[in-house]
Order: C-alpha cells, then sequence, then structure tokens
C-alpha cells in the first residue's frame, strides 16, 4: 500500500490540519508516514498545502512531483496541482467552491460539495474533515475509526467544543463517497 496525496486550498480551510490528521492516522495504523507542510506568509487567505504520504512499507523521498491524488479546496489549487497529478491520478474537488467540471484528462474527478455538507453538520469549517473523509474512503489509506480516535488526539483544549462536528463531518465525507462511488 501506497497513497500520496496534496492537499491543497487557502489558509484559514484547515488543510494544515488535515494533513496532520491523516498523517497521525497513519502513525496509528502502524504506516511509514511523511508529511510535507507548505503555506505563504500571509497565513489566511494565502495559499496552504501539504504532501501526505502513507505506505506499508519504507518511502524513499518526501518529495512528489507528480503526485497520485489532490485534495482541492480552492480554485488557486485547482489550477496549480491538478495539472501535476500522474496519468490516472485522482482529484478530490470541494464543489462548494470549485467547479469539478473537466480540469484535464487522463485523471478521475470526485466532486463533493464538503462547505454544505460541514454546514449541515455544524460548521462550514468542518468543510477540511467532509472532503479528508471522502478522500480516505476512495483511497482506503487510513480507516475512518483512526481518523475518528486520531482527530480527539489532535484538536487542541480550546477546540474541543468542535471534536463531535469534527466527527461527524469526517464520517459524513466518507458516507457521502461511499454512497456516490
Amino acid at each position: 500500500m501506497y497513497q500520496d496525496v496534496v492537499i491543497a486550498g487557502f489558509g484559514g480551510q484547515g488543510v494544515i490540519f488535515a494533513g496532520k490528521l491523516l498523517s497521525m492516522a497513519g502513525v496509528r495504523q502502524e504506516r511509514e508516514v511523511v508529511y510535507y507542510p507548505a503555506y505563504g506568509a500571509e497565513m489566511r487567505g494565502g495559499t496552504a498545502h501539504c504532501t501526505v504520504i502513507v505506505s506499508d512499507r519504507m518511502i524513499p523521498s518526501p518529495i512528489i512531483s507528480h503526485p497520485a491524488s489532490c485534495i482541492v479546496m480552492s480554485l488557486p489549487a485547482m489550477d496549480k496541482f491538478v495539472p501535476r497529478l500522474k496519468d490516472g491520478g485522482l482529484a478530490v474537488v470541494n464543489t462548494s467552491l470549485v467547479p469539478a467540471d473537466g480540469p484535464r484528462g487522463g485523471i478521475t474527478v470526485f466532486g463533493i460539495p464538503a462547505n454544505n455538507i460541514a454546514e449541515e453538520q455544524g460548521s462550514n469549517k468542518a468543510a477540511n474533515m467532509v472532503i479528508l473523509g471522502a478522500w480516505a474512503y476512495l483511497s482506503n489509506a487510513v480507516s475512518l475509526d483512526n481518523l475518528v480516535v486520531s482527530v480527539a488526539e489532535l484538536l487542541p483544549p480550546s477546540k474541543k467544543a468542535f471534536l463531535e462536528i469534527n466527527e461527524r463531518s469526517l464520517r459524513e465525507g466518507w458516507s457521502f463517497a461511499a454512497s456516490t462511488h
């Protein structure tokens, strides 16, 4: 098993948090994990992305020129990262903010209205959890249970009030992917 993903959007969308959460879930499953965040100096509103690799074998390099998958949270992320996907790659796109129609040929595009689903769970700030849950189902890189347990560990004490919303949002993203894929 080897899965690599670029999670991309703008600052404030929880892109970095989603990458950390995926990494923790991978470690919980006793996988090899690489987590490599990058964000602009302006933070909120600026670009943000991270690369995560989850594997059952040693990971030779943290650098991925052509990722197998991408989680797209914003239009600039779509424009920047989807063209880099490998042929046959997967783009999981937040269709609440980004049109998922035809970014390029040779890849699979899975659209999910992450903000809308998160809002139904109580906060559109959990869109990152919705789309991560969908990607986790589609990639089979980590289990839903490990994501849910890891989010409880990763949330700082000041954010524990959002634990239930984050957990529900992960589950809803997973369920959406399972029911439409």
